[in-house]
């Protein structure tokens, strides 16, 4: 049965609402917004004093509830998805870790056979974090893997995703790393540029041969020197080009997120977790990929390094600290964390926006930004009572 929203805040692509109604349709998609001078005959869900927000888009995200997509099993990926809705996020892309190209392979075939019998948030792609990066910003990838680019490869990932590897991230200063990301881009699929000790200049070559999105953007790449200007100062520098941000406040300081979120403009950051098993788990010891991390104090490090891994952050949790931190309003932050990773991936006409015939995937959020609802084709399919 249709209803209308009636709420305090609306988010649509084009401008906030204060009040009005907003249709959910018969088939559970998005219907027409009124303003609150037009109430409509119907059946009215009261949402008082609350804001409605397009389902958030996780385009970063490894694991969670002690799963992670590397364990190449579908059970468990659906699982991740009914887990995601008490995030908000009512889309993602698997990501995967560097690995050899049978184990990669292997998660395509899988996740191309499967995808769109996910119960809870939306599969819309695959991102490959890796294997095509260098050693100095390995974070918590392993080096074992690393290799040049190579299409043929990059095809036959594809031809087992079923055509749902979306995105790839590659280190620009490999070799043959301009070409690839020339035949990638023409292909339909998205470069990104990450774990990376590149010059700006090898990282412009990419983005000018069609590469246009940062991988956690601070994290895994040379930094911003006045004299060198590194992966970090294209990712500041560079027009047209999107970058990942971690708002945990362990991964980037929260005045380094605000100088990049002031610098590129909230429509060029797109939040992201990069969560890896220990997502929604208590503290404890954990796997990433083949190596040991425990996780203390909402941080996951490797065992030995130190070196951060991954991390246990929710998007929800995202966009609330990106305001709390006064870094941007909250229409900014809810743009961060649903259109621009959508659109950055090269699935933004699919999710991440208000738009009318659109699936009805929407949350409800307080006005402290904290999560009250998800909801999925229209149902409410998480509520969070406290």
């Amino acid at each position: 049965m249709s209803y209308y929203i009636h709420a305090a805040k609306f988010f649509l692509p084009s401008n906030t609402e204060n009040g009005g109604y907003l249709e959910i349709t018969d088939e559970g998609k998005f219907g027409q917004y009124l303003p609150e001078s037009q109430k409509p005959t119907g059946k009215i869900e009261e949402m008082n004093g609350q804001w409605i927000a397009p389902g958030l888009v996780d385009t970063h995200i490894h694991g969670l509830l002690g799963h992670d997509v590397m364990d190449n099993d579908w059970e468990a990926i659906k699982t991740m998805s009914e887990g995601l809705l008490k995030a908000g996020v009512t889309s993602w892309l698997p990501t995967t870790l560097t690995g050899s190209f049978d184990q990669l392979n292997a998660v395509c075939k899988t996740i191309g056979d499967h995808a769109g019998q996910e119960t809870g948030a939306k599969i819309q792609g695959i991102y490959f974090e890796g294997p095509y990066f260098t050693t100095e910003h390995k974070g918590a990838q392993n080096p074992k893997y690393f290799k040049n680019p190579s299409f043929s490869e990059y095809q036959q990932w594809q031809a087992s995703a079923k055509g749902l590897l979306r995105k790839i991230a590659i280190a620009p200063e490999r070799h043959g790393a301009v070409e690839f990301t020339r035949a990638v881009t023409a292909d339909g699929t998205v470069v990104a540029l990450g774990h990376s000790d590149a010059t700006f200049e090898q990282a412009q070559a990419c983005i000018e041969a069609g590469a246009s999105v940062f991988t956690h953007t601070f994290n895994g790449m040379s930094g911003l020197n006045h004299r060198a200007p590194g992966m970090v100062g294209a990712a500041m520098y560079l027009n047209r080009v999107d970058d990942e941000l971690i708002c945990d406040g362990h991964h980037v300081r929260p005045e380094v997120a605000t100088i990049l979120i002031k610098e590129k403009g909230p429509e060029h950051i797109a939040l992201i977790t990069d969560c890896m098993r220990a997502g929604m788990m208590p503290d404890g010891d954990y796997v990433l990929g083949e190596f040991p991390v425990y996780v203390k104090d909402g941080m996951a490090r490797l065992k030995g390094g130190n070196n951060l891994a991954g991390s246990v952050l929710k998007l929800n949790e995202a966009i609330k600290n990106v305001v709390d931190w006064n870094g941007v309003a909250p229409q900014d932050a809810v743009e961060m964390g649903s259109y621009v990773p959508a659109k950055s991936s090269g699935v933004g006409e699919k999710c991440g926006s208000i738009l009318p015939g659109r699936a009805a995937d929407y949350i409800v959020l307080n006005d402290d930004m904290s999560l009250a609802a998800t909801y999925l084709d229209g149902q409410e399919r998480y509520r969070n009572d406290h």
